[in-house]
């Protein structure tokens, strides 16, 4: 019996690392992730190549914290969508935790971010993220508290944004969508749900971009 069981660890240690991390890139619970993580050294190491081969990850509706989320960043080099939208007891994320994942390399390539719902984050973390989110096309950061300086470093810094949703963001301004219209050439949609500007505003947003879509509150 003995023999039987390490015959069978035998087999195990013997898959080539590279089918490993395949198998582990098809784990969505970050829990399994975790204990098979624990299981060896080389169980450890084909997690974190799986993690490089990922080109989404969705945190929403997990218990994660700011130092957690930005581990796995630092080794999903390859990542394109990025979600953390929070959910009742999903992440916990703060301006820390948004400073720490913008020094992740695969920030630069990533073309979608949800942080719809984390209340946790102000616009200093917000602006650090923004700074190096270069290649982003499509942005949910409604049901936070960001105000125009948030909004100003999109339009500085996501020159390739197609849409933003903005629900109920309502410490933004006329002023900061008008900059936002106007340096984001590529945006094709806003939802501006639950915002507090000026219906007069839309027909300011529209002047500039005629063919933008505009979901209004």
């Amino acid at each position: 019996m003995a023999g039987r069981e390490e015959g069978k660890e035998a087999e195990i240690e013997r898959l080539p690392m590279d089918l490993l991390a395949n198998i582990f890139v098809m784990l969505t619970s970050f829990t399994d992730l975790a204990q098979a993580s624990s299981v060896c050294r080389k169980w450890k190491q084909a997690v974190k190549q799986s993690l490089g081969r990922r080109e989404s990850l969705s945190f929403a509706g997990w218990k994660m914290d700011d130092d957690s989320i930005a581990r796995l960043l630092h080794h999903a080099y390859g990542l394109k969508e990025l979600d953390i939208s929070r959910s009742r007891w999903g992440c916990q994320v703060t301006d820390d935790g948004l400073y720490k994942m913008s020094l992740a390399n695969c920030v630069s390539k990533l073309t979608s971010i949800s942080l719809w719902g984390v209340t946790g984050i102000t616009d200093s973390g917000v602006v650090q993220l923004m700074s190096k989110a270069i290649s982003l096309q499509h942005l949910n950061i409604g049901g936070t508290f960001i105000t125009d300086e948030s909004l100003l470093a999109i339009a500085e810094s996501c020159p390739c944004l197609k849409t933003i949703v903005l629900w109920s963001c309502r410490h933004v301004s006329e002023n900061g969508l008008l900059v936002l219209v106007s340096k984001c050439r590529k945006l094709q949609s806003i939802n501006v749900w639950g915002t507090r500007v000026p219906v007069d505003c839309f027909f300011a947003l529209l002047a500039i971009r005629p063919a933008l879509q505009i979901k209004p509150g």
